[in-house]
């Protein structure tokens, strides 16, 4: 089991958003986080990744099993597109760069500078990253944002080669990958507006 998550509490700004959230996410598994804009998958998304405390809760990963894609591509400007991945190569353990850039259709951009790449290539960049962490567990936060349709199927390739090779995929989306996974609805782990006394309770406006 790569990650397990009991009766986990996350909240933004001190206030609960989501709250009883449990789920198993194995090796070999995607998991794609559905619900409506504000439902709080981004704050879900950080806590998992340990970019906040959660509120209550048990988070079961290995210590160094997390990589996780954010909104934001996570690239440096002035940095070419084959010096970011090295730079984060080097972070976490000298993986392959050149298979990244490969995978992600990278290649012809490897020398260029991020900062004169498109939204799209960017994108691409970014999720490159992933791939030379040699992290089991992927957390991705609205991936596909800024890539056509090749590029979606590309990623969704590299989704499924991280899969087969024993990682697994945490995944906040509003489309279909067209990958084989589990779709976890956060709807029902809303939280309870906070009670008179301000102690914590059910919160009518979730923010992501």
């Amino acid at each position: 089991m790569n990650m397990r998550v009991q009766d986990l509490t996350v909240a933004r700004g001190g206030v609960a958003v989501l709250e009883g959230v449990s789920f198993e996410l194995g090796a070999r598994r995607a998991l794609i986080l559905r619900g409506p804009n504000g439902i709080g998958k981004t704050t879900l998304l950080r806590t998992l990744a340990g970019l906040q405390p959660a509120v209550a809760g048990r988070i079961d990963v290995e210590p160094d099993a997390v990589a996780y894609a954010a909104h934001a591509d996570g690239i440096k400007a002035v940095l070419s597109v084959r010096e970011n991945l090295a730079f984060w190569a080097n972070a976490y353990g000298g993986r392959d760069v050149g298979a990244a850039l490969t995978a992600m259709n990278l290649d012809d951009l490897a020398e260029r500078r991020a900062a004169n790449l498109s939204a799209g290539q960017k994108r691409r960049l970014g999720l490159a990253r992933l791939l030379v962490t040699g992290r089991k567990v992927w957390m991705m936060d609205e991936p596909t944002v800024s890539l056509d349709t090749a590029s979606v199927a590309l990623f969704a390739g590299v989704v499924r080669a991280h899969l087969a090779a024993g990682g697994s995929a945490l995944i906040a989306t509003h489309i279909d990958l067209g990958i084989e996974a589990e779709v976890l609805d956060l709807a029902p782990f809303k939280a309870r507006a906070p009670v008179a006394g301000g102690q914590m309770g059910a919160f009518d406006e979730a923010f992501e």
